[in-house]
C-alpha cells in the first residue's frame, strides 16, 4: 500500500488553494490541499508499526510553528506545476530530515525539498503560461500555525485518506 506524510493547512488556506485547484489540478478530487513532508512510498502492513513510530517520533521532536504562504510560483522548466510558496522554516526542514533519514522508508526524491501547496499541475505549456500570467500578481500573504502532521494512505480508487494524525511536540 502507498503511504505519505503531509500537513493540511487551515480551511481558509485550503479554500484559497481550491479556488484554483478545481480548475487546474488533475489531483483535485484525490487529496485536499497539503504540504508534502514525505512523498508517497510503498510499505507493507507489517512495516506500519515501525512507520507510525518514526512519524510519531519526528512529530514529538518538533514544536508547533508558523508557516508563511506568500505567492504563486512555478516549477518550470522542470515541470508545469504551479504552487503557493511556503516560506522555508527550520521546523519544516527538521520534519523532512527526520522522515527521510537513515532507517526510514526510501522515497524517490526527484527534487530538493521545496515546501509548497500545489494549485495546478499537468498543464500544457500554453495553459501554464496563461495561468501563471493570471497569478503573477497574486499576493496571498497568509500566516498560520502548524501543530500536527498526518500519515496518509492511498485507497484503491486513488483517493488519499488519513491513517493517523500526530500532534507536534507531543509524546
Amino acid at each position: 500500500m502507498k503511504y505519505g506524510v503531509v500537513i493540511f493547512p487551515s480551511k481558509k488556506l485550503q479554500d484559497i488553494a481550491n479556488s484554483y485547484r478545481k480548475r487546474y489540478d488533475t489531483k483535485y478530487s484525490f487529496i485536499p490541499p497539503h504540504i508534502t513532508i514525505k512523498s508517497s512510498f510503498e510499505a507493507t502492513e507489517e512495516e506500519l508499526t515501525t512507520i507510525v513510530g518514526r512519524v510519531r517520533q519526528a512529530a514529538s521532536n518538533v514544536q508547533p510553528f508558523l508557516i508563511n504562504v506568500t505567492k504563486a510560483k512555478s516549477f518550470q522548466p522542470a515541470n508545469n506545476t504551479i504552487y503557493l510558496k511556503v516560506e522555508a522554516a527550520p521546523e519544516l526542514d527538521m520534519l523532512y530530515q527526520a522522515l527521510h533519514g537513515e532507517g526510514t522508508h526510501k522515497t524517490d526524491v526527484e527534487y530538493a525539498f521545496s515546501p509548497h501547496i500545489t494549485i495546478a499541475q499537468e498543464l500544457s505549456n500554453d495553459e501554464h503560461l496563461d495561468v501563471m500570467g493570471q497569478l503573477t500578481n497574486l499576493n496571498v500573504d497568509h500566516q498560520e500555525k502548524v501543530d500536527r502532521i498526518h500519515l496518509l494512505y492511498q485507497l484503491e480508487d486513488g483517493v488519499w485518506t488519513v491513517y493517523e494524525t500526530f500532534r507536534l511536540g507531543a509524546e
